[in-house]
């Protein structure tokens, strides 16, 4: 199962780090938070990705392009113009890059992937947000259901949003009101092809319309997660995040 990872976004929020990288390019302990989400799903087994691209996408497409290089211990002969590599600790990820566009929205950049999709069932998260959330199980859930989504619940502090819960079913969504610390959006879920039929071009807002009416049609259900969950939206979640690895409390580093 292809893992899509929303990557385009501006960020402007954290102004102070995104005037020169893409937000899911900014670091924790010097790797991209990006990467952090990636090795969160790897250390459940999956490993290949398609990630949306938008806003500075070749800093990612940089990044990726050098990361065998990187992790790696090399010899260069520079008489013979030859490299050799020794000792690689890559990941076993296959990772598509994918230019979505600088100013399309949620909805239009999860459009753009179907050709890489085809009729599979696939995973979907947003680039700048970790957790602890149990990758296997929120894929065992979904296929145990009859909706073609399912989004992990979470329950902050309630600056995000609710759900309105009928059993494990969601009845109404709404991204964003004022919060009342109810259940609220936390990003990965798990997609059924059929959630494409609900995407209308590159101004559709994932979390608007498609969500809205996946609800009302009774295609949309919860996975609820109470365990840890964080995203980087300032740079004081940045500095937090900081914090929790210097301090060994990152509860998302599960590999």
């Amino acid at each position: 199962m292809k893992v899509l990872l929303l990557a385009g976004g501006l960020g402007t929020r954290i102004s102070e780090e995104t005037h020169l990288k893409p937000k899911p390019m900014v670091e924790i302990g010097g790797k991209p938070i990006l990467w952090h989400i990636m090795k969160m799903y790897s250390h459940y087994g999956f490993n290949e990705f398609v990630v949306l691209l938008g806003y500075k996408g070749y800093v990612v497409k940089e990044f990726f392009a050098n990361y065998f290089m990187h992790q790696s211990d090399v010899t260069v002969d520079l008489a013979k113009n030859e490299i050799t590599i020794h000792d690689s600790k890559s990941e076993p990820w296959k990772i598509t890059l994918l230019d979505t566009g600088m100013h399309s929205m949620t909805g239009g950049r999860v459009l753009r992937a179907r050709k890489y999709i085809g009729d599979e069932p696939f995973m979907l998260t947003y680039g700048d947000g970790v957790s602890d959330v149990n990758i296997k199980a929120l894929e065992e859930y979904h296929r145990s259901h009859s909706g073609c989504i399912t989004m992990t619940s979470v329950q902050p502090d309630g600056r995000f949003g609710s759900l309105e819960m009928d059993g494990d079913r969601i009845s109404r969504f709404m991204e964003k009101p004022k919060g009342d610390g109810g259940w609220i959006n936390g990003g990965f879920f798990v997609c059924d092809p059929k959630v494409f039929d609900y995407l209308d071009g590159d101004s559709t807002i994932f979390e608007r319309e498609p969500l809205e009416r996946m609800a009302v049609d009774k295609e949309l259900f919860a996975f609820k997660h109470t365990g840890f969950w964080k995203p980087m939206d300032t740079l004081r979640d940045k500095n937090q995040l900081e914090e929790m690895l210097i301090n060994n409390t990152a509860k998302w580093k599960t590999w």
